[in-house]
């Protein structure tokens, strides 16, 4: 961890009751992000209980139930959820006929389309999204700080400028004309491809009071697009949360060790950023055939995954073809364990021996319950946590992988299991330290207690 000063929040408001809105990209299933804006709600209340919060997320009926506070959407179009069963009314058959010539037309048909967004797309938006910045502004207007909550927030790569870069922006210049002061608070960057997103975040970080990386490639990331401000390096901020002793291992009969294998929808074009099904396919054939090989070695499967809606596929996927490389006696070994809240995971987790993950909370879930970790890293910021762990060797990249790599890998990680597990630990400890000493510095008890 590196850092330089920062001054501590001066709260100017009533002593007793600060007002603090949490502000992150959530509420579609990726408990990781869920346990972020966690760690942070406990670390605020733990020190000044009394605060009143809220938060801003993409979901925000799912935010209220998963963490009790008032929640806000993120962007205008998540002000409502619309109802899946809901029935779209049919065109009249004008209509359809008038579609049905213009396919001959391609030309006037791109005319139209042209017009249609200028005269009645547009100043919808326009319209559209003025109102909501008057909604939002009067919100924000009504608390005293403003927390950008963790996770991988300044990015490009899911919907382009206009969806993080752009909503990042908004809201940290709201507070700004509010005069509400706003932190980023371990947070993690890239990728950052567009010149105009650049431009957004480094907006953003520059009208912040105070920021925090999870790791020190982020940060050297929005130092190379030329943010030039004081920050801190930390870690992520789910790493405070103390899991020691709070849940055991699941009894089972027999000796063999359980891995729990943790897939990802990789580049799957129902689901992921970058869609290629051929990728997709090439990354479930491996890691099939690694799971068959778990199975032919004397380990059992237990298959489940940090996020609960996009991976459900790829658990599915996995499954099928897990099948038709084992026999029916292995299929008796690989048991898909359902979760959908965080102590569905970490039940999942403490029911392994070991961990083969994709994702990056996958790592950080296997580190706290102190289970071997071998990463199949699909981003920079999962390799960056296994090397900063010293755990580098068991880290391979998800785009150059093969069976012999990962079986090569997990074998060396067998071997030093103990002294794996043994570094793990001190390094969690570490870990904890640090957030505590660093939200004892942002949310001071004094701050309060002074009042």
């Amino acid at each position: 961890m590196s850092s330089d000063k920062h001054s501590q929040m001066r709260y100017s408001g009533p002593a007793t009751t600060p007002r603090i809105g949490l502000l992150h990209h959530l509420g579609f299933g990726n408990l990781g992000d869920e346990a972020t804006l966690d760690a942070v709600l406990r670390n605020v209340r733990s020190r000044w209980p009394h605060a009143e919060i809220i938060a801003f997320s993409m979901n925000p009926s799912d935010t209220e139930t998963r963490h009790g506070i008032t929640s806000y959407a993120l962007r205008p179009c998540w002000r409502s959820h619309p109802v899946a069963s809901t029935p779209r009314p049919s065109p009249s058959k004008v209509k359809n006929q008038i579609k049905q010539r213009l396919r001959e037309y391609r030309a006037l048909r791109a005319l139209l389309r042209g017009i249609k967004t200028i005269t009645v797309r547009l100043p919808l938006a326009f319209f559209r999204e003025l109102s909501f910045l008057a909604e939002s502004f009067s919100i924000v207007r009504g608390i005293d700080l403003l927390v950008v909550s963790g996770g991988g927030q300044l990015l490009d790569s899911w919907g382009g400028t206009w969806a993080f870069p752009y909503t990042l922006f908004r809201w940290v210049w709201l507070a700004k004309l509010a005069r509400v002061k706003c932190y980023f608070i371990n947070v993690g960057a890239g990728p950052l491809d567009r010149s105009l997103s650049k431009w957004f975040v480094k907006r953003s970080l520059g009208a912040a009071e105070y920021i925090s990386f999870r790791d020190g490639d982020s940060r050297d990331l929005v130092q190379r697009i030329g943010f030039r401000g004081n920050s801190e390096v930390s870690v992520d901020s789910a790493y405070s949360f103390d899991l020691s002793g709070r849940y055991s291992p699941a009894a089972r009969a027999g000796q063999e060790s359980i891995v729990g294998l943790s897939p990802m929808a990789y580049c799957d074009p129902r689901h992921y950023w970058d869609k290629n099904q051929s990728a997709y396919e090439g990354y479930m054939r491996k890691l099939a055939s690694f799971g068959a090989w778990l199975v032919q070695n004397q380990h059992g499967l237990n298959i489940f995954s940090t996020e609960t809606s996009f991976d459900a596929h790829a658990i599915e996927d996995l499954t099928k073809t897990l099948s038709a490389d084992i026999d029916r006696g292995g299929a008796d070994s690989v048991v898909v364990h359902p979760v959908t809240n965080f102590s569905d995971l970490v039940s999942a987790i403490c029911a392994s021996d070991y961990v083969v993950t994709s994702r990056y909370h996958g790592v950080v879930w296997a580190h706290l319950l102190n289970k071997p970790v071998l990463a199949i890293s699909h981003h920079r910021k999962v390799a960056t946590l296994m090397n900063d762990l010293g755990l580098s060797e068991y880290c391979v990249d998800i785009r150059t992988f093969d069976l012999d790599l990962l079986t090569h890998a997990f074998t060396r990680l067998i071997e030093n299991r103990d002294a794996v597990k043994a570094r793990m630990a001190d390094e969690a400890c570490r870990y904890e330290k640090a957030l505590t000493i660093q939200f004892d510095r942002l949310f001071p008890r004094e701050a309060i207690a002074k009042g």
